[in-house]
């Protein structure tokens, strides 16, 4: 019999929505953008483009690094009830295992390890336009006694 799963989520806001709160930040000044959602993973895309390259015209790995903890914040922002927690980087590793390549994008899944009360630990995959691993990271979230702080541009002005 296969192994029932229940939806990770606290809340799911649309897609609309958290790119909304993405304006005026570095996620779309990277080009990030959350494209959906299943009910235990958070999925996102990249650009690999002039904002994310390095020098050499493939994929900066600090820009993998910021897709990675971009989408694994996101995740733990909606698992927990923001009227109460915020969630904040705690530590973050990454390998690179393969280029991206310039004029295309990177498509990354966070899902959980360990969500516990205190703290999150969530794996993510980026991936090439051909399913080919491009990163895979671990991101340790810290959950703290403070309404959740994600706003739009006009909130947080």
């Amino acid at each position: 019999m296969p192994e029932q799963t229940a939806a990770i989520w606290f809340s799911t806001p649309s897609v609309e929505t958290l790119n909304l709160k993405a304006e005026a930040t570095l996620n779309q000044n990277l080009g990030i953008e959350v494209t959906g959602f299943t009910d235990t993973a958070l999925q996102g895309k990249m650009p690999v483009d002039e904002r994310t390259v390095q020098p050499a015209g493939m994929l900066h790995g600090g820009a993998s690094v910021a897709f990675a903890e971009t989408l694994a914040s996101w995740a733990g922002y909606l698992v927990v009830d923001s009227s109460r927690f915020h969630v904040v980087g705690q530590e973050i590793n990454a390998n690179h295992l393969r280029p991206g390549i310039a004029g295309q994008f990177v498509y990354g899944e966070a899902t959980p390890i360990q969500l516990g009360r205190r703290s999150h630990v969530w794996q993510i995959h980026i991936r090439n336009e051909s399913g080919k691993l491009v990163c895979i990271s671990r991101c340790t979230l810290a959950v703290i006694d403070l309404p959740g702080q994600y706003a739009t541009k006009e909130e947080r002005a």
